[in-house]
């Protein structure tokens, strides 16, 4: 009985010196501590289908902590995902804070399911308190690339009806690497879903393991000082999440399953509820939620969140992956492997300009969007072996497509992974523009039309570096995040 009360004495007593620890933190920049405002969430519902969508207000909830972004840094002109949040003085009209996001919605509607039925999905946006009424917008991208109003509301964030008082945190916040106070930092929060607690242990053993590979790779490794991480894992009655292509069915705190939109590996929450009440507790701008699975999985949905396969032989890659496309915006170069969404074009279609950075229609040869990297006569589009790459992938895939029917042990499929790989990445060593920025066919799940900027990335296959377009997308986001706004 004193071993039991002494145990739990010390998980409170940790739990309020991580508390302290992000109150410290947060008031730590030498501003004012009135000069920090509260952090405010909208919650509403997106619904529709393939040719129409409506937005409804559900909430309106100030959060228990304080503000965690650079307030110098309110206006996000990175130009990324497909809409955009915008807060403005009711009044005056004054841009007061923007941000760019994606939903699963938008990625939902480009499914076979969404020609036949609506559905709904709950989101959510952030932004700090502000000092009187606002007009919070959200804007969405049209075929041009040009943002339009979806959806408008007023909100007073001092009315009645807006939610203030919110339960105790349900489990502790793990500081994992912290640098500094959150205005000045980026916050990164990694959830676990899917541990029991008997596997809390292993739960920050894993966020430790994983956050301390993402900082090994350029340019996180160059900025990790530009970081802080934290870690919240809600205890879970069985160890790991759904995955219902199998019969697996857990109920977890998050709601991650594999199988959504029909793909086997695609992993994703779409109770964004459970997710933002949870995730509250601790400074954040991204999340990634560990999965206690060891299947081959993650997902990524860009200012959302993105998950990751935590017993999975290529954890590190797929939390490094799926990271870039919640963090930047990254699009997927590769296109040999079935994925979850349909082709909008046919093969003699004219490709649209995708917003993301690191993938392209080469519509404009002279105007490449990572001009600046490619070296003067480099021929765009640019050579690569690509049938022979083709040729062997087809293979791969049915390969693979025959584990998982047949259900082979995880071993397998996680050997199929090396052997491809290490195929790549000699076939790709004897081409002569091995490392060399240019406009290399096939990215973005198409065969033809969109193109990558190198041969290999971490956002083609898994291999263990981003190409250098995708760096310098990376850092642009963490200068968002992390530095003032006349800084250069």
């Amino acid at each position: 009985m004193y071993l039991r009360l002494f145990s739990s004495f010390k998980r409170f007593i940790a739990a309020i010196a991580a508390i302290a620890t992000i109150v410290a933190l947060t008031f730590s920049t030498g501003v004012a501590h009135a000069a920090v405002p509260a952090t405010v969430r909208l919650d509403y519902l997106h619904s529709g289908n393939a040719l129409a969508e409506q937005y409804a207000i559900e909430a309106i909830l100030i959060e228990p902590l304080p503000w965690p972004g650079n307030l110098a840094r309110n206006d996000d002109n990175t130009d990324r995902g497909q809409n955009r949040v915008e807060v403005l003085d009711a009044q005056t009209g004054d841009l007061l804070y923007s941000r760019g996001f994606s939903t699963i919605f938008g990625e939902w509607r480009s499914t076979d399911e969404a020609g036949k039925i609506s559905r709904g999905f709950q989101e959510s946006v952030r932004f700090p308190k502000p000092e009187k009424p606002v007009r919070v917008r959200i804007l969405k991208r049209d075929e041009r690339n040009a943002f339009s109003v979806v959806w408008s509301i007023d909100i007073d964030t001092d009315a009645p009806d807006v939610v203030r008082k919110v339960a105790p945190a349900p489990a502790k916040t793990i500081p994992i690497r912290v640098n500094g106070s959150s205005a000045e930092k980026v916050d990164l929060l990694i959830l676990g879903d899917g541990y029991t607690q008997a596997d809390m242990a292993k739960f920050e053993a894993d966020a430790r393991r994983l956050s301390d590979h993402l900082f090994k790779v350029s340019p996180f490794r160059e900025r990790a000082n530009d970081f802080n991480v934290w870690a919240i894992a809600v205890a879970t009655q069985e160890s790991g999440v759904s995955r219902p292509s199998t019969g697996v069915h857990h109920a977890s705190k998050l709601g991650t399953r594999y199988d959504i939109f029909g793909s086997e590996r695609y992993v994703l929450t779409t109770d964004n509820r459970a997710l933002r009440e949870i995730a509250q507790y601790a400074p954040y701008e991204f999340i990634e939620i560990l999965v206690n699975n060891d299947t081959y999985g993650g997902g990524g949905i860009y200012g959302q969140f993105s998950t990751a396969a935590a017993s999975n032989d290529w954890a590190n890659y797929l939390f490094v992956h799926e990271f870039g496309h919640h963090f930047a915006g990254l699009a997927d170069e590769y296109y040999t492997s079935p994925v979850a969404y349909q082709s909008a074009f046919q093969s003699n279609s004219v490709r649209p300009e995708p917003w993301e950075p690191n993938v392209t229609a080469l519509r404009d040869p002279a105007n490449l969007k990572w001009k600046t990297q490619v070296k003067t006569g480099m021929a765009l589009p640019s050579a690569w072996p690509k049938a022979a790459y083709e040729e062997y992938s087809r293979g791969i895939q049915k390969r693979r497509a025959a584990l998982r029917a047949a259900n082979r042990p995880e071993a397998e499929m996680n050997a199929l992974f090396r052997e491809e790989l290490a195929h790549t990445s000699e076939l790709f060593s004897k081409a002569p523009h091995q490392h060399v920025v240019g406009a290399f066919e096939g990215a973005n799940y198409e065969a033809n039309g969109y193109y990558r900027a190198e041969l290999q990335c971490l956002m083609f296959d898994r291999s263990g570096s981003f190409c250098k377009v995708c760096q310098d997308a990376i850092s642009s986001i963490i200068d968002l995040y992390s530095k003032p706004a006349n800084s250069q």
